[in-house]
């Protein structure tokens, strides 16, 4: 399926996947001496960070570059237009036009044991899962939050996702508890069981102006979910995995642009090197050929009692291993994708998918962090119409937004200044003057602005 590019701007998809990539290059001896965090005329940056208050509200949330600005809306806890409450855990999201406005689709990873959904049985997939998406329209002008509301209901976990070319948001589960007690991940305690499996993706319309009732895509798996990224050109949707052993996934619907009419789920392998662990130490630019095999059990029964089901069927077919992959973004016909505890130091790995034909493609990784100094667990990604990087960290102790320049080199963007919560689901409005992000605790979403034209982004 080629679809055109009506179709895309209408989606907004364009201006979010991002132009110019051809030339993202990253060569080893720049992340060896790259600038470290926190310090000032970054090569491709906006130069030195500072703290600045909300334009809006006059709180002191984030440091930036000179120039700009930003306005803070869709708190935790504040009451949305439909009269509920907005969600906590703020993560992934996109940026959509719809009739003038900019339309944000949000993650809420929410995590708790069995309880109450947001919207309520009647609107809800699972009434006893506390996750799902909020909805925000926001003007382009002001840059104000207009209205909000819920638009899916009853999921766990909600981490991240990925926008569509045909106008929706595929939200991602990062759990497979279900109607048996089991775990959920990054939690050690084991949770009672639910009224309905978790573990899936579910496609969110973005002209959705209520919450409905809306069921999991299964075909595309049922394990621990991070993101997805579609392919313009073919319509095949890229998946990660965040688990400390990972797989890379993609999703060949039988009917483009129809995800639930069913397809067929595959991982990557690398050729000539079966099971090969991409977790080890690499040179930047290092490139390896990849193919595919499939996965013939994609919602596998025992899921819940093991989150790795998927991945070893896989595993079995000699796919490769990653550590936590987290983002992942198509631009410029790749798919970038980033692990956060990939590489020698343990501190992150950047890469990019190049697809070859049907059968295969190329992998290259782009950027390993030497240390926390340099990049800090990179998390979700996107990448700016001017052809930049953007990356949330969530590191340990502080975090940062960093930009990725074409050449390879890391800068620093925004610092997070409320104490805690990482920085989540980064993207662009369609006509590329703002950047919307997440500090996920204590749940708050933002809009920046500035002069754009002075750095990578």
């Amino acid at each position: 399926m080629k679809l055109d590019r009506r179709t895309l701007l209408k989606s907004g998809f364009s201006a979010a996947a991002g132009m110019g990539l051809t030339g993202l290059v990253a060569r080893n001896s720049l992340a060896g001496t790259a600038l470290r965090r926190g310090e000032a005329n970054q090569a491709g940056g906006y130069g030195r960070l500072s703290a600045v208050k909300a334009n809006n509200t006059g709180e002191p949330i984030l440091e930036l570059p000179d120039g700009f600005s930003y306005n803070v809306f869709g708190k935790t806890g504040q009451k949305m237009s439909d009269g509920l409450p907005t969600p906590p855990a703020h993560d992934g999201m996109a940026a959509f036009q719809v009739h003038g406005k900019v339309r944000l689709i949000r993650n809420h990873e929410v995590r708790d044991k069995p309880g109450k959904s947001i919207a309520g049985e009647a609107s809800s997939y699972d009434h006893t899962a506390g996750g799902g998406t909020t909805t925000l329209e926001v003007d382009l002008v002001t840059r104000e939050l207009i209205r909000d509301y819920a638009s899916l209901s009853g999921t766990m976990v909600n981490c991240a996702g990925g926008p569509t070319p045909w106008g929706s948001w595929i939200t991602c589960e990062e759990t497979v508890v279900g109607l048996k007690p089991g775990q959920i991940y990054h939690q050690d305690a084991t949770v009672a069981s639910y009224a309905k499996n978790h573990g899936y993706c579910f496609e969110v319309p973005v002209t959705a102006e209520t919450c409905a009732k809306i069921e999991p895509i299964k075909a595309m798996g049922r394990f621990v979910h991070e993101a997805i990224a579609v392919d313009p050109s073919t319509g095949i949707v890229y998946l990660t995995e965040d688990t400390r052993t990972a797989g890379f996934y993609r999703y060949i619907p039988e009917v483009p642009g129809r995800l639930a009419e069913g397809g067929k789920l595959q991982m990557l392998r690398i050729k000539g090197k079966p099971n090969y662990d991409t977790r080890v130490a690499h040179q930047a630019l290092q490139e390896f050929d990849a193919d595919w095999v499939d996965i013939k059990d994609p919602d596998p029964s025992n899921a819940t009692e093991k989150a790795a089901a998927v991945y070893e069927q896989g595993q079995a077919e000699g796919a490769a291993t990653f550590g936590r992959l987290e983002g992942c973004w198509y631009g410029d016909g790749a798919i970038y994708l980033d692990s956060t505890d990939g590489g020698g130091a343990k501190k992150g790995q950047i890469w990019r998918y190049k697809p070859r034909g049907g059968a295969g493609g190329v992998l290259t990784l782009l950027f390993e962090s030497p240390s926390a100094d340099v990049l800090d667990s990179p998390d979700n990604l996107c990448i700016s119409p001017r052809g930049g990087l953007v990356i949330c960290e969530d590191g340990a102790v502080e975090n940062y937004v960093r930009g990725l320049t074409r050449d390879g080199r890391i800068f620093d963007f925004a610092k997070n200044l409320t104490g805690k919560g990482e920085f989540a689901g980064s993207c662009f409005s369609p006509d590329g003057g703002t950047l919307f992000v997440n500090i996920q605790s204590p749940g708050v979403t933002l809009a920046i602005w500035g002069p754009w034209e002075k750095g990578a982004f």
